[in-house]
Formats: structure tokens, sequence, C-alpha cells
């Protein structure tokens, strides 16, 4: 009778396996992990990855980096503890004009500084398209992105066009050449830093301005006007054996608000505003694979050098594209800094019309990102990165946003000497150790420097003539000073399928 009934229950153990297996059907189509979802066509694929991190040297922001404004004073925390994690959806099948895909990654980001971990946890939402017959819509990655920052580095915090980390929306369509040449047409979300008006009294974000603040208080989008046209991006691209490498461009509508500073009103409207410009960045990169290069020194195989050189007129963040807000670090009594903007302009109400002072002035800039990884074997790899990034103003640029009211500043003004031309540049290297092909860890050490921007020679109540000046803490004046700062950070990174 026993017998009897466990030659039952094995007969029920193997229809119901058999039953499960025909229910979650494998589903080679698309690659590995992807199976049926049961009654359909449709394929999916169910990833994600988790990561901790810690980080040191950063003036207590993880994610922007040692110039974000914060006063370097006792309370400031130059520890930081971050957890990320992200689930994914990619899901697929055929229609008459090729495979339809929606993909989808939610996750958690959580940064600690030393207080409450509850309070510092943040939903998010990186990745959202759907691609079909080439066209791709959704938030996803700008097409004008190549240099990629975290494929050698942990850190976002010096200029780059890279999109990857946070995503951005675009609606593009790709035409795929043959031989691995393809080319892009997208329409984007605009890429916008800020337009300065210094009838404002100051430059938004700058202590002693009409903004108030700290020179690097967030500004979004300043003095831009509201949302008209998307950024238009195109791409022309090759993959190969060798490597890959892109010529890219934008173009960029700025637009401003009026030239009034009371608000919104039918007397702000009578004042006017400038014209509409159109910036633009242009942009090429290259990437080559060189498993030869220094084989001597390891194995060499997967080796590969990338780099990408931009140049940006009137639409920064495609150079900035994180950090995106002003620049400043305070180092005792001394501080650089360095005002970063699409566009400068400046006008005042005179009656019910307008003096217009001037139309809008284009900023530009220019930047270089480069990075060689070399593996040392399968599970051992380093990478040494750097680059560079420039601002650059126009004379009368310089001059409005020089000679913007102090309000309540005890100086007769901004004097000789005042250059808001600023630039960076920094160099770092990263080491991994790839446990297995999913899992890793490893630390990344990075050195920035800031010739900082300066307002010249100050007449201050009290002082007299002071050369070399900048905003401080509390909107007093203290000497600019170029910085140096270094920091650390230590990775454990764990990826389900991707």
């Amino acid at each position: 009778m026993l017998a009897g009934a466990l030659a039952e229950l094995l007969k029920l153990s193997r229809l119901n396996i058999f039953q499960f297996v025909q229910y979650v059907k494998i589903c080679s189509l698309y690659g590995v992990g992807f199976y049926y979802i049961p009654g359909t066509e449709m394929c999916i694929k169910i990833g994600g990855w988790v990561r901790a991190e810690y980080g040191w040297g950063q003036n207590g922001n993880f994610a922007w980096g040692f110039a974000n404004g914060n006063l370097q004073n006792r309370s400031t925390n130059n520890s930081d503890f971050r957890a990320r994690g992200y689930i994914t959806a990619d899901a697929r099948d055929q229609t008459e004009y090729g495979t339809v895909r929606g993909y989808i990654a939610i996750g958690l980001s959580e940064n600690e500084h030393g207080g409450d971990v509850a309070n510092s946890n943040s939903f998010s939402a990186n990745r959202a398209f759907i691609q079909w017959a080439g066209f791709t819509f959704g938030r996803a990655q700008s097409f004008f992105d190549f240099y990629s920052v975290p494929a050698t580095s942990y850190w976002g915090a010096f200029p780059a066009s890279d999109t990857g980390d946070g995503g951005w929306f675009v609606m593009g369509y790709t035409a795929q050449f043959g031989n691995g040449f393809s080319g892009t047409i997208s329409i984007e979300a605009p890429r916008k830093t800020q337009i300065i008006n210094t009838a404002l009294g100051g430059v938004p974000g700058i202590a002693g301005g009409g903004a108030g603040g700290t020179l690097s208080g967030p500004f979004s989008t300043g003095a831009y006007g509201g949302f008209q046209a998307p950024d238009v991006v195109a791409n022309l691209r090759v993959d190969q054996a060798w490597g890959s490498a892109q010529i890219m461009g934008a173009l960029h509508e700025v637009n401003s608000l009026y030239y009034s500073t009371t608000g919104v009103s039918e007397l702000t409207r009578a004042a006017g505003h400038p014209d509409e410009k159109v910036g633009w960045a242009v942009g090429a990169g290259i990437k080559l694979n060189t498993p030869w290069l220094f084989n001597w020194l390891g194995s060499g195989q997967g080796d590969y050098f990338q780099t990408q050189v931009t140049y940006a007129q009137g639409a920064l963040r495609y150079i900035f594209q994180t950090p995106n807000s002003n620049w400043q670090v305070d180092d005792g009594f001394s501080a650089a800094y360095g005002v970063l903007s699409d566009a400068v302009y400046s006008g005042t109400l005179t009656g019910t019309g307008a003096a217009r002072a001037s139309g809008l002035e284009l900023t530009s800039a220019w930047n270089i990102n480069a990075a060689y990884e070399h593996f040392w074997n399968p599970r051992w790899r380093t990478s040494l990165y750097g680059g560079y990034a420039q601002v650059m103003y126009s004379d009368t640029a310089n001059a409005q946003i020089c000679g913007f009211g102090l309000g309540a500043i005890p100086a007769t003004g901004v004097g000789s000497g005042c250059n808001n031309d600023w630039q960076t540049w920094w160099i770092g290297s990263r080491t991994q150790w790839n446990i297995t092909k999913d899992f890793y860890m490893g630390v990344d050490v990075l050195y920035q420097h800031i010739d900082s921007a300066t307002l010249g020679v100050q007449t201050i109540t009290g002082a007299g003539p002071t050369p070399n000046v900048v905003f401080g803490a509390g909107g007093s004046f203290v000497p600019a000073t170029d910085y140096n700062n270094w920091s650390f950070r230590f990775r454990v990174h764990r990826d389900f399928y991707p």
C-alpha cells in the first residue's frame, strides 16, 4: 500500500514538473534570461543590480563633488555612505516591422551623511522607453553621448556629456547603413544650465547677488523662459571589431524671461525680452580596443582607450551634465568659484518701456575626457582617466556680470581685473576586482583642480583696495584662489541579469 502511494506521488510530481516547465518556457530569441509570458508570444527578462559605497573628500555631497558651495567648516560631512538598487524589466515580441521592446528600470537611492538614513531614501527611475523599427521613445540615454564615465570611474562629479546614469528623455530614429555604420536624428529634453539677468542685481545663487544664497545654490534653469522647443540631436557612428567612433551635434533654444525684475505682469511684458538665440554643441569621440598595447603587463585582453572632445556655445550642459550648477569651494579665508550659464543679458525699466542694454550673450565652453582601462587578468582591472573643461565669457557678458549691483556688500563696485573665465581639470584611477562576472568590488581615487574666476580689485569699506577677491561665506569678500581636492570611493556591486 505504501509502495503504491509513493508511486502515485512520484507520478504526480513528474506531472507537476512537466506542467511547470510548460508554464515557464525559455525564450532563446533575445539572449540569456528571457522566458515567455504564459499565454503570450511576448518574452520578458527580469534583472537588476544592488550597490553599496563609501566616499570621502566630496565636501558633503556624494553626487555633486567638492565644489558644491558647502562652506568647509566643522559641520561639513566629508564621509558619505550610499546604497542603490534597481530592478529592470525587458519585454520583447515581434511585429511585421521587427522587434518591439519595452524597458523599465526603477529603484532606490539612499545617501547617509551621519544623520537619519530613512530621511535620505529616494525613489529613482532612470529608464522607461520603447524601441521599435529603429525608433526610441522615452527615458533612455541622449544620442549625443559617446564617452562613458561609469565604464572607467566610480565618480560622476566632473564635467562630461554622459546622461547614462540618470537617463534623458529622447524621441529618435536610428538608421543602420551596414558594416557597422549608423546615424541617428533625435529630439530630446532641453539641456539647460541658467540664463543670467544682471538686472536682478546679481547672479542667481551668488552670495550678495539678487537671488542671495551661496554661489553654487541650485538654479536648474535660472532666468530661462518656458519650454518652447526640444533640443535637436544628431550623430553618425561606426562600431567594428577595432572599436567605435562617433561625431555628433546638438541645437538648443536659448530663450530668456523679461528684462523687468518685477515678476510676470503687464508692466513686465511691456518691458520686453531679449530675442531668442540658438545654442549649439558639437563633439567627437573614439574607442579603440588595444589588447596588444600592454599585454606585457598582464593579459591585456579587454584593454581599451576611450575619449571625447566637446565644444558648446549657449548649451553648456552638453559638457556639464553633472554637476550642473555654479562651482564654489571655500578654503579657510579664501575661496574658488566658477559661474556656469548658457547666456547673460541685462536691461532696466524706463517708465513703461525698457532700456534694452543687451541681447543674449552666449557662453562658450569646451572639454575633453579620456581614459584607458587595462586588464591584468580576467578578474583584475585598472583604469587611468582624466579631463579638462574651460568656461569662457564674451567681453560684454563679463562686463555685465562684473558690474552687477552688490546690494549690502560694503564695496564701491567690481573693479579692474574682474574675469569670469574659469577652468577645471582632474585625474583619477580605479582598480576593480571582479570576484565573479557579476560581482565586484573596487576603489577609485580622484584628484581635481579648479582655476578660480575673480571679481578683480575691490574697494572695501574699512579695508581700501583689495585685489583678486571672490564672494565668501555670508556675502563677504575673501581672496580668490585656485583649489585642489582629493577624493576616495570604495564600492561593492552585484548584478542580476542586466
